[in-house]
């Protein structure tokens, strides 16, 4: 992981060494209390912050038990866990990461065509479909539940990319920087709790051996976590004009 990561930052310098950034005017320059108070007052940026929060409880929360879930699930076909069961769990959580990347893409494309809160309405009702129904599918054919893995990765990602596309649309260029911390800690934050939540949720319905309904349940904290963003996205898509 660490290598990757030298790796990465070794391309980032190669690809930016020679770029400018492109700062604001000295005069543009805003006391951060004040940019603070300007993207409170910015409507559109606030519903996309908003939004984006309620994105990363159901992305990251389900990011972090994708591949446990996959394990159980096929650890149910043979009636107990096993080490081909942990692999095949595991193998396939990796896989839906691996083809998540169209569904960034995809995401991306399709909002330059159709409309950025479009996009963003449709790959988020999608996941939240997956979200109130992916762990009931616990005991059902393995393969049934990979793809639904699949298609749960994909939408639930398929929208990040847009989020920051409405938001350096929406904000200000002497606020963009700004408004993308506070983004971080408002999304991340509401990420780092989603896990948590899921996790109480399994061991209280579970009573210490999860099933059908103890997943399930667990499952459906994701989605009820999330349910709000779409409702901000269409007020967003309310304000902002049809293009967006």
């Amino acid at each position: 992981s660490a290598v990757a990561t030298v790796v990465g930052a070794l391309l980032g310098w190669i690809a930016l060494r020679g770029a400018r950034d492109a700062l604001p005017h000295a005069s543009e320059h805003l006391p951060w209390l004040l940019a603070a108070r300007r993207l409170w007052q910015n409507k559109p940026a606030k519903l996309a912050i908003g939004s984006y929060s309620f994105h990363c409880w159901e992305l990251l929360g389900m990011w972090a038990w994708l591949p446990a879930f996959l394990v159980a699930a096929a650890a149910a076909q043979g009636g107990e866990l096993s080490g081909g069961a942990l692999a095949l769990g595991v193998g396939i959580a990796g896989a839906t990461h691996l083809v998540s990347v169209l569904g960034s893409i995809a995401g991306g494309v399709l909002s330059d065509r159709i409309g950025r809160t479009r996009v963003i309405l449709i790959m988020s009702c999608a996941s939240l479909a997956c979200s109130f129904g992916f762990g009931w599918m616990i005991g059902t054919a393995f393969w049934l539940v990979a793809l639904v893995a699949i298609f749960y990765n994909v939408t639930a990602i398929g929208d990040s990319s847009v989020f920051s596309t409405v938001l350096t649309e929406t904000v200000p260029p002497n606020q963009i920087g700004f408004a993308f911390s506070i983004r971080s800690v408002l999304g991340f934050g509401m990420g780092a709790i989603s896990p948590w939540v899921f996790g109480v949720v399994l061991d209280w319905a579970g009573d210490g051996d999860p099933g059908s309904q103890a997943w399930g349940l667990a499952w459906c904290s994701i989605g009820l976590g999330a349910v709000l963003g779409p409702l901000l996205t269409w007020r967003l898509q309310r304000i902002l004009t049809p293009h967006r």
